[in-house]
């Protein structure tokens, strides 16, 4: 399996958006309160870049949202270069959605992102506003979820038709399981969807990039007419939010980092660290769910550990049919595997779908590998995430990894996450896509910004709570907010320290302790 969303090859959306998995995987959201419509305030076009005057002075159009919500939502789109290095490249389109302060008074806009790269901030807010951002962030700001650059509503990146989705994400190799024939045919597939990218995208692919997602974010801040940026990002967006740090750090107001990514560690420490982490999470599940009375596994968390080894060999050799004709293979039901790691909530599914493929059934797993990839029953992708994402990682991320280096990591996988081993080496699908990497793993310091709160949680499988206690510690004015505990992210997760922590620094700009520790 190749490296996951930073919340996942698989989930980004899972990694904020609720995981109660009972009959649908989105857990029941409350009823949003009416809101008033926001007004609107002036564009901020001091330090406008040289050539872009105009589109950090536009005026936006605010309108009811299509489909969302009864009064509480409107919608925008606002105009972003393609180049932000050359004017006359073209332009593209930003989705933005806002939905206004419940107290009628707006201390100003707050961004959120959710992660991916490739998940759609325009939908976190549409779908689940208050589980974003907590009530007590809804009454005081002008919540703002938009699609970056390359994502859903936005000039998106197209690649596959469901079909052929299908095809790529589901079809068993022919060959056998890491051998040169396996390799080839995994290399054929990616240059195919790398092409089907670049012929159907309108030439935007070189230019989808965390750098040129976080300008497109101070547009927005100017646009809406704040002065500084406030933001909540998750995952892959604290990686934006730091890349915003980064490039405008006089600009930084209130921002909030949940879920932390290195941006010093390459590629391949990425993938490394994910599947320790995952193996880490999922010795956690293992040992919860031998305390309980429906375990499909029994003894001690090695030997059930070890009984489910078992059955990821018996699904590779031997795949599972499911009911729609898909064939389950251990590669999608390490998929369904890890989409459950992302949340505790999730662990009972988790134990139904290895009960069921102990049994020979295969549609539980199949529910959790399309939630992450964002399929429906009938088989249609209701976003272009999997795009998404690759097209960032590939030009986010260089490729110069060594020989060496891939063999070390490789050793320390199979060491240190044997469960998870045999099934995460894969064929580097940036290796075919058309475009070189732009991107640069560097520390992160952005000299000069106010405090920048980054939460960890300490057995965060996506994103591993050594990264945050790096970005917090490169971060020139970085804090450090600790959650003990399961799952991806901290922040309005039922950890009332952290809630608090995180609401207070937005609401009141009150710093927390640097080193603050919350249990669960």
């Amino acid at each position: 399996m190749n490296a996951l969303r930073r919340t996942l090859t698989a989930v980004a959306a899972l990694a904020v958006t609720a995981t109660m998995l009972s009959g649908c995987l989105y857990a029941a959201i409350p009823p949003e309160s009416a809101a008033s419509p926001a007004a609107s305030r002036e564009p901020d076009v001091d330090g406008a870049p040289a050539g872009f005057e105009d589109l950090y002075g536009q005026q936006l159009d605010w309108s009811p949202c299509s489909g969302v919500g009864s009064g509480s939502f409107d919608c925008t789109t606002v105009t972003a270069p393609l180049d932000w290095n050359d004017p006359s490249v073209g332009t593209i389109d930003l989705a933005v959605i806002r939905r206004a302060a419940t107290n009628g008074d707006a201390i100003g806009s707050l961004l959120t992102n959710p992660g991916g790269p490739g998940a759609s901030g325009y939908d976190l807010i549409a779908k689940s506003a208050s589980y974003a951002v907590g009530s007590a962030l809804s009454d005081a700001y002008d919540v703002i979820g938009f699609d970056p650059r390359g994502v859903g509503r936005s000039t998106a990146v197209r690649c596959f038709d469901g079909a052929q989705m299908d095809s790529y994400l589901f079809d068993i190799p022919r060959s056998m399981r890491g051998t040169d024939a396996w390799r080839t045919e995994l290399t054929g597939r990616n240059k195919a969807f790398a092409a089907a990218c670049d012929a159907n995208s309108g030439g935007i692919l070189p230019y989808i990039t965390t750098d040129n997602a976080a300008r497109d974010m101070d547009l927005l801040r100017a646009v809406l007419g704040d002065a500084k940026l406030n933001y909540l990002g998750y995952s892959y967006g604290t990686f934006l939010g730091a890349t915003y740090a980064k490039l405008f750090p006089e600009r930084v107001g209130r921002l909030v980092l949940d879920g932390a990514i290195d941006p010093s560690v390459s590629g391949l420490d990425v993938g490394t660290t994910q599947a320790i982490g995952f193996e880490s999470a999922l010795r956690a599940y293992m040992a919860d769910c031998l305390a309980g009375s429906s375990c499909p596994f029994s003894g001690t968390t090695d030997q059930a550990m070890a009984g489910l080894a078992t059955l990821l060999a018996n699904v590779d050799a031997r795949p599972l049919k499911a009911s729609d004709g898909r064939l389950l293979g251990a590669d999608s039901l390490m998929t369904a595997i890890v989409a459950a790691l992302y949340s505790q909530d999730s662990w009972s599914f988790l134990t139904s779908a290895l009960s069921d493929a102990l049994s020979g059934k295969a549609d539980t797993a199949f529910r959790l590998t399309d939630f992450y990839y964002a399929r429906d029953g009938a088989g249609m992708y209701s976003d272009n995430s999997t795009e998404a994402f690759r097209a960032y990682n590939c030009m986010d991320y260089p490729v110069d990894t060594s020989q060496a280096d891939k063999d070390a990591a490789t050793a320390l996988i199979a060491q240190k996450a044997p469960t998870i081993a045999p099934y995460w080496d894969g064929v580097d699908p940036c290796e075919t896509w058309p475009y070189p990497p732009t991107g640069v793993r560097e520390r992160i310091t952005a000299d000069g910004a106010a405090p920048i709160v980054v939460v960890g949680t300490t057995n965060d499988p996506a994103t591993p709570y050594a990264w945050s206690v790096s970005l917090a510690q490169q971060l020139s004015s970085g804090v450090l907010v600790t959650r003990e505990g399961e799952g991806h992210t901290g922040y309005n997760k039922g950890n009332s320290c952290v809630d608090a922590a995180v609401e207070d620094y937005l609401l009141d700009g009150t710093v927390p302790q640097n080193g603050l520790t919350c249990s669960e």
